[in-house]
């Protein structure tokens, strides 16, 4: 008996329980997108309300941030679901199944579009993608033609685009580890790249200097990085009348009284553009749900259950009066079924 003791006392000297985990933790962790955060709040406020289950924690790290975390490893110290304004990547999968996460469950929750907005105070923006590469990329083509890259001149919307604003370039948006911001490079910023046929043809010539020319923000102070709370680039949206934010359609649907969403390529990012992907920045939102967890870490299924029930994800479900585009009708069952049968992502 002295011996068992003995033992117990060295485990938890050393950080180690000889007891099983599961007992450690009695509600979901769930991490991630900044932009699914507000969707996930909700549905986990409703299912800690409706279910004998405590309501999930849920915390906005960023898409990257929160894969991160979720694929760190198996166990209750790690998320049960992270959320993402992307897919997931293939190095992502890469690093979960090295760490022993293996089984994953992809949930496509929605549509979404990220927006350029500025306050209500000042003129509405109408942009290109173009005009969104010249205002942003560290480098743009040479202004005399010639196919090659000298470092950003532009200062003002109007240097860009006479046609825009004589306002200096100031924006702000998402940080690396965020999926709007992997988002925004892929749509806007290649989008926009893309109407240079030189750089456009690098795709297949060089594609690392293709990444390096549309994928990389300037750094001299027209481009701030506002954290993952896009609640407070609202915010400063008001306070500066001249400033641009980047953030996902919701937050502009939450704020309509204080600020207002710019036409891109001469489309307005609108509930019905957005749905018909009609507005050029329209994008998937996904969860990820660590299968290993699930019949540990209770409630998990019924979690699943509850977001992808037609009362929250539905045309008419609580989650659309939040600002998500819901799936297609034959998507959404599709993705329904896959959901609750806890059908994995192939990890080869």
């Amino acid at each position: 008996m002295k011996k068992v003791f003995y033992l117990l006392g060295i485990a938890a000297l050393m950080g180690f329980s000889l007891v099983p985990d599961a007992s450690a933790r009695d509600y979901i962790s769930i991490v991630g997108s900044s932009t699914v955060y507000p969707f996930s709040t909700v549905v986990a406020e409703q299912f800690g309300k409706t279910t004998s289950f405590k309501t999930p924690k849920v915390e906005s790290t960023g898409s990257g941030g929160g894969l991160k975390l979720f694929c760190a490893g198996v166990g209750v110290e790690h998320p049960d679901i992270t959320n993402a304004s992307r897919a997931i990547k293939k190095s992502e999968i890469e690093m979960c199944v090295q760490n022993g996460v293996k089984e994953i469950v992809e949930v496509k929750i929605g549509y979404d579009g990220i927006v350029l907005a500025n306050s209500k105070q000042a003129p509405a923006m109408k942009l290109s993608r173009r005009d969104i590469f010249l205002a942003l990329a560290k480098e743009v083509p040479d202004p005399s033609g010639a196919e090659k890259t000298v470092p950003n001149p532009y200062k003002t919307w109007k240097d860009v685009n006479p046609q825009l604003p004589d306002v200096r370039i100031e924006v702000l948006g998402p940080p690396p580890t965020s999926g709007t911001r992997d988002a925004f490079l892929e749509l806007a910023m290649e989008g926009g790249a893309d109407t240079f046929g030189w750089i456009k043809g690098l795709k297949k010539k060089d594609k690392n200097l293709y990444k390096r020319i549309a994928h990389t923000i300037r750094e001299d102070g027209a481009y701030i990085d506002a954290g993952e709370n896009d609640n407070l680039i609202v915010q400063k949206l008001e306070a500066n009348p001249n400033a641009v934010g980047i953030f996902g359609f919701s937050f502009l649907d939450q704020n309509t009284d204080k600020i207002q969403g710019a036409h891109v390529d001469g489309v307005e990012p609108t509930f019905e553009n957005i749905s018909s992907q009609k507005y050029p920045l329209s994008r998937p939102l996904f969860f990820y749900v660590k299968k290993a967890h699930v019949g540990t870490i209770p409630g998990i299924e019924e979690y699943i259950a509850e977001f992808t029930s037609e009362k929250a994800w539905g045309p008419e479900g609580y989650l659309a009066d939040k600002g998500l585009i819901p799936l297609p009708d034959e998507e959404r069952s599709r993705m329904r079924e896959a959901a609750r049968n806890l059908e994995t992502l192939p990890v080869d």
